[in-house]
């Protein structure tokens, strides 16, 4: 039987900071046990499956409301270890007495506390885990009472101030537990005042800041206070204060800063930090926040009397400014924050597992601020150093482990913030030497002349000593055996006399084992084809063979590397393949190579004895690599000089050189001219040509050799050209119009690339056509694009000659062609005669003038006819214009039946002339409302007969002088428009027809009436006599009617 004090091995175990870590499965648990059961080993543990405890669930803080309803209070334990876990509490650092019937209860690991108050119950707790193995501790939860307690029933003084000054109401709240936040009333719930640039209520003390008062502030004020606890909230009102006002301050004041911050903030890594700042003044002052030793992050750069940092870190340390300012002045505050951390681990300790005899060092480490402490607990007894262990900050240090110092132990880390604790097992074994898990192979192949090396590690605590033998024969070390000091035998240049049984022996003060293989002699592999050393372009394909013969008991695999890493054949789109399936052919074939596939490959044979290898070398030659570190010197205007240094060549001389430039950010790369033109392969240097000045450009080279051109550099650094004065003259030079006096210059703004230096404008030269002297004018600025010159001796439209030139601080560009503008034109001073106007139609009438001069003051547009009812005034006519040089119009949209006044008026650019004398027109009576009715028709072979009544006008109609009708068939779409006087008409219809379309309406002087619509579809040659009434207005003379405009005003359907 195992000694009572004795264990198995320990399994692995994760460390645990916290939140615990689970353990490997079950599963292996049990297949751990099959396998180590045995009587020849022995450790600290009772069973294979023992394990310490392991913290799943750890207390947290808690805040208690004092006034909750809530009976109970439960800190949380639980923690996993075999055997179970059983559960202690400390309170305030002293183990609590755990009975039955008492207000302490252990459920579970879990402890209730029933009816807490603060007098018993707060303070700091903790939970103890144990079983055999040994106990650790949880982490420290503190237990708080929260409360609120009432405002002061007293009440509260009025505060006074003038009108136009600040002032602060304070809040007083009344004695709480956690901090509260704060809300104001003014005069009833829920007018809460609101956060606005003129009001702030501080979230530190609950005082109510108004900047600057108004009558609106005038009333009574309460404090709302509220607590927020773990599961509860209370809010409590103060008693209202009143503010009064006395005559209004005009006078405008400087900002005094009331709410003030902290010279110094203390905050946590991870925490939300709020400084405030707030202050009175006339006007109302602008915050602004600053950091004084550092930038301020954009997000958190606001307006606001609060800045808020979320979550702050160790960058966010240092010195911050308020500013208030107004017109009046400014006033500041500064703070600083510290900002400081709680324990985080850098190294924690994890489950070990260590020989008896030796010796151990285990260390941990953690970090905050102030750095932390760290002590170290076992079985959750503090722990100091003492005879074989010594105690050195974060170290353990142990000589000579027993099986005594085996259990649980715990670093804890700590500092004013806080505390971490790490927990992990120490076991400690002494195991007799067994072969179970690791025996020597029982059948060991090896490749004659080779080497052979064969392990012997068997399970055995302290270390075993080793021993190897051949048959019966002890074997030493000599020139071709050799036994290591870890016990491994090592067997070199093997023949066929080595075969046999090998037996390793191992021993300790524990007890001895040992474990016996069979050495087998197999013939070597070697390669019969070695692969070959080749050179090709980029591009092509290659086959590299090799070929191996091997013992042929054993199976042989080809391994190939490039550079000595393995190449990987399933990849996909990969350019590797293995040219054959041959079990001795590990050929390898190389498709479209890249320059990458160059370099060194090894074709290697291997069984699982042995292997042979050789190496051949493909060289790839490509066009040129980029070449580098692109430097420009000696800028000029137009020029610069560029140098580089070589690229590789990829084993093909560099021929020529080519150099590109860009402008950033966005400029395409282009090539550009050099000197020397062309740029040979051993050169490093050129001069680039053809630049524009005082331009931004990048540059970059590319190298060529007879296999193509290489991929570019990297861009140069951005430099920019000196400055020269411009080179091309503006373009677009045009004008005309504006006002009676002026002549208006317009031309298109030269882009950037053309301006050539700062300070850049525009020279305009102009001059009356004929005159010999010139007037010019200076514009400055690259994007005018406008000029007005203005004399009011300049004449309506009066040609003058322009031309333009660019200027910048280096001198003038050339001069544009000369081109030929217009001064503004005036409004035609003639107007139209023998006007002549006549009604057409009910709704018509046709007008006509002799015309005016084309070029009177201007170019003349056309002409304005205005009409008007007689009765009406002018004032109310309606407008038509004609364009281009016509002299007669048709006005259209007209009243039937009615008498107007027309004249006519030249127009130009420049407005509208004189008016004509006016002339008379009057518009026919309407034609008939009513369409033909009584409609039938006949078809013949050849033709369609339609016969109607006839259309008699009322005396307010015009006359009916006949009838027009569209025709429509489904042979030919496109209608046709036949007239008759009469009231039928005969049209030619082709004999094949299916059915046709047919519209009948009047046409007079008053122009044409209502139509009717028929749909005639033919079946038989009979005709029938249909009766029908227009149900929509008839279109427009000469309209065409689309078919499914005709089949919407459908009225009447006939079969025939």
């Amino acid at each position: 039987a195992e000694p009572p004090l004795l264990r198995s091995p320990s399994l692995p175990r994760m460390p645990t900071m916290g939140t615990p870590t689970r353990r490997k499965s079950h599963l292996l648990l049990l297949v751990s046990m099959a396998l180590v059961s045995s009587p020849a080993w022995s450790s600290a543990r009772g069973s294979p499956a023992t394990f310490g405890p392991v913290f799943e669930d750890q207390p947290l803080g808690l805040l208690f409301p004092e006034e909750s309803t809530e009976e109970k209070v439960t800190l949380a334990c639980r923690a996993r270890a075999s055997p179970p876990a059983t559960y202690r509490w400390k309170m305030n650092g002293t183990e609590m007495k755990l009975e039955p019937g008492s207000r302490h209860q252990l459920v579970g690991g879990n402890l209730v506390i029933m009816n807490p108050t603060k007098a018993q119950d707060a303070g700091v707790y903790q939970c103890l885990a144990s079983n055999p193995v040994g106990t650790i501790v949880s982490r420290e939860a503190v237990l708080r009472f929260g409360f609120l307690q009432e405002f002061s029933k007293e009440e509260r003084d009025p505060v006074k101030t003038h009108e136009g000054w600040g002032v602060m109401l304070p809040c007083n709240p009344p004695a709480h537990y956690p901090g509260l936040s704060y809300r104001w009333l003014l005069n009833e719930f829920p007018n809460f005042i609101p956060t606005d640039g003129r009001h702030f209520v501080s979230q530190t003390t609950g005082n109510l800041y108004i900047a600057r008062t108004n009558a609106s502030d005038l009333g009574n004020y309460s404090c709302l206070a509220t607590s927020h606890m773990d599961f509860s909230t209370k809010s409590v009102f103060s008693k209202f204060a009143q503010l009064n006002l006395a005559a209004e301050d005009t006078r405008l004041f400087a900002p005094s800063i009331k709410a003030r911050f902290p010279a110094e903030t203390y905050a946590l890594v991870g925490q939300q930090v709020t400084l405030e700042c707030f202050a009175f003044g006339n006007p109302v002052p602008q915050i602004k926040w600053r950091k004084v030793d550092g930038s301020l992050s954009p997000q958190w750069a606001t307006a606001e009397p609060t800045l808020q940092i979320p979550s702050v870190s160790f960058e966010d340390e240092g010195t911050y400014e308020c500013e208030a300012e107004n017109s009046k002045g400014r006033d500041t505050v500064q703070g600083r924050i510290i900002v400081q951390a709680q324990p985080e681990w850098l190294k924690v300790i994890s489950d070990m597992e260590a020989d008896i005899g030796s010796n151990l060092r285990w260390g941990c480490a953690a970090a905050g601020k102030p750095r932390p402490t760290v002590r170290w607990l076992r079985n959750g007894e503090p722990l100091a150093s003492q005879n074989r262990l010594e105690v050195v900050a974060g170290d353990l240090r142990f000589s000579k482990l027993s099986l005594e110092d085996s259990g649980m132990y715990q670093c804890v880390a700590e500092n004013k913030h806080g505390t971490i604790y790490a927990s992990a097992e120490l076991a400690v074994q002494a195991l007799a030497p067994d072969f179970r898990l690791n025996p020597v192979k029982r059948l060991i192949p090896a490749a004659r002349g080779g080497k052979i090396v064969i392990p012997c590690q068997p399970r055995a605590a302290p270390k075993a000593v080793v021993l190897w033998s051949k048959g019966t024969e002890i074997l030493v070390n000599s020139s071709r055996v050799t036994v290591t000091p870890d016990g491994t035998l090592i067997i070199r240049n093997i023949s066929r006399s080595d075969e046999g049984k090998y037996t390793c022996f191992a021993e300790n003060f524990m007890g001895k084992a040992n474990s016996t293989g069979i050495l087998s002699v197999r013939d070597a592999t070697k390669i019969t084809l070695a692969p070959s050393s080749a050179d090709i372009n980029l591009g092509d394909s290659l086959t590299l063979q090799c070929h191996a013969s091997h013992d042929p008991t054993m199976d042989l695999t080809f391994i190939w590397t490039l550079d000595d890493f393995p190449i990987d054949f399933d990849k996909p789109g990969g350019h590797y393949r293995r040219a054959s399936m041959k079990e001795t052919v590990g050929d390898l074939t190389i498709l479209n190579a890249q320059l990458r596939h160059g370099g060194k490959y090894t074709c290697m044979a291997q069984t699982v004895v042995d292997s042979a290898s050789k190496e051949a070398t493909v060289l790839v030659r490509g066009p040129p690599g980029p070449p580098g570190g692109v430097v420009v010197r000696n800028i000029g205007d137009t020029t610069v000089q560029l140098s580089w240094s070589r690229g590789f060549d990829n084993h093909s001389p560099i021929a020529k050189y080519t150099l590109q430039a860009r402008t950033p950010p966005a400029g395409k790369w282009k090539q550009v001219r050099t000197n020397p033109a062309n740029i040979e392969g051993n050169a490093e240097t050129a001069q680039v040509l053809g630049l524009t000045p005082w331009m931004d450009y990048e540059f970059r080279v590319l190298a060529s050799n007879i296999l193509g051109t290489g991929e570019p550099s990297g861009p140069s650094s951005k430099i920019r050209t000196k400055e020269a004065a411009p080179s091309v003259a503006p373009s677009g030079l045009s004008g005309g119009g504006g006002a009676p006096g002026e002549l208006i210059l317009n031309w298109t703004p030269m882009s950037r690339e053309y301006q050539n230096g700062d300070g850049f404008g525009y020279l305009l030269s102009f001059r009356r056509q004929g005159s010999t002297s010139w007037q010019t004018a200076r514009v400055p600025g690259a994007d005018a694009q406008h000029f007005v010159y203005s004399n009011d001796s300049v004449q309506p439209y009066t040609p003058f000659e322009v031309k333009i030139r660019s200027y910048n601080r280096r001198g003038d560009g050339p001069e544009s062609l000369v081109a030929l503008v217009y001064s503004a034109e005036e409004e035609p001073r003639v107007a139209p005669t023998k006007v002549w106007a006549k009604g057409v139609s009910s709704s018509e009438m046709n007008v006509t003038w002799e015309p005016v001069q084309q070029d009177m003051n201007g170019i003349l547009l056309g002409y304005e006819i205005r009409y008007w009812k007689a009765g009406d005034k002018e004032a109310a006519a309606d407008r038509v214009r004609t364009a281009g040089l016509d002299t007669s119009a048709r006005v259209t949209g007209l009243h039937p039946n009615t008498k107007y006044h027309v004249t006519v008026r030249a127009y130009n650019r420049a407005g509208t002339g004189p008016a004509s004398p006016s002339a008379n027109a009057t518009t026919m009576k309407p034609p008939p409302q009513r369409p033909p009715g009584n409609i039938s028709w006949t078809f013949s072979s050849s033709s369609l007969s339609i016969k109607w009544d006839p259309v008699v006008p009322l005396r307010n109609e015009s006359a009916v002088t006949g009838y027009k009708m569209l025709y429509q068939n489904d042979l030919h779409p496109a209608p046709t428009l036949h007239l008759t006087s009469k009231n039928w008409i005969e049209i030619a219809v082709p004999e094949d027809i299916g059915h046709a379309l047919v519209q009948i309406r009047t046409t007079g002087p008053g122009g044409d009436g209502i139509p009717a619509e028929v749909h005639i579809v033919r079946n038989g040659g009979t005709s029938m006599m249909v009766e029908n009434s227009a149900i929509c207005p008839a279109p427009r003379p000469g309209a065409i009617l689309s078919p499914s405009v005709v089949m919407l005003i459908l009225v009447a359907y006939l079969e025939l």
